[in-house]
């Protein structure tokens, strides 16, 4: 278990900060700015709850989602083969097993799909389509940090299936999609 008694340390005052393997990088670090944006998603989720008329299975959901992205965070922050890599909390398929059953579930009685859906309709619908788009960026920095140092490829699949989760639950926000608001292509030429 987590215990804080001290929020400030001073120890990134010089620009740096520890790792979950207790090694120092910049604030700057690849690593650093992956999981920091994998926390701006959560807190954007944050914001969807706080903030929006969710049905109760979907706060439910999300607030699941949001305890998964801190499990990430923490499997991100300490790299694979340090010292504590081996017994650091890593995330599993089963936690994006489990997105794509719920991706399917909602999915189903929505009505396919003739445009791209632009983010909007609902509040709810609207900031589930801010918090897809920072999950993909977050997704992105993650593919960027895989490309240079070792990282727990489960990492990038959960991370591509909660967008596409936020997608249909965005959807599922605006009335079963029928709120949605379509892209009409060339509409303004």
């Amino acid at each position: 278990m987590v215990k804080l008694t001290r929020i400030y340390t001073g120890g990134g005052d010089g620009g740096e900060t520890s790792l979950g393997d207790g090694g120092r990088v910049a604030k700057h670090d690849i690593r650093v700015e992956a999981y920091g944006t994998v926390d701006e998603a959560n807190a954007v989720i944050g914001l969807v709850r706080a903030g929006a008329a969710l049905p109760g299975d979907v706060d439910a959901m999300l607030s699941r989602i949001q305890n998964d992205l801190f499990d990430l965070g923490a499997d991100l922050c300490t790299p694979e083969g340090s010292d504590r890599g081996a017994a650091a909390l890593r995330v599993s398929a089963e936690q994006a097993a489990r997105l794509e059953a719920e991706i399917d579930a909602i999915n189903a009685p929505l009505a396919p799909l003739n445009s791209f859906v632009l983010p909007g309709g609902s509040p709810a619908a609207a900031q589930l389509h801010h918090a897809r788009t920072v999950v993909r960026r977050a997704e992105r920095l993650v593919a960027q940090l895989a490309d240079a140092q070792t990282v727990n490829r489960q990492v990038l699949v959960y991370l591509n299936r909660l967008s596409d989760l936020l997608f249909v639950l965005a959807r599922h926000c605006n009335d079963g999609g029928k709120a949605d608001v379509l892209w009409v292509p060339g509409a303004n030429r």
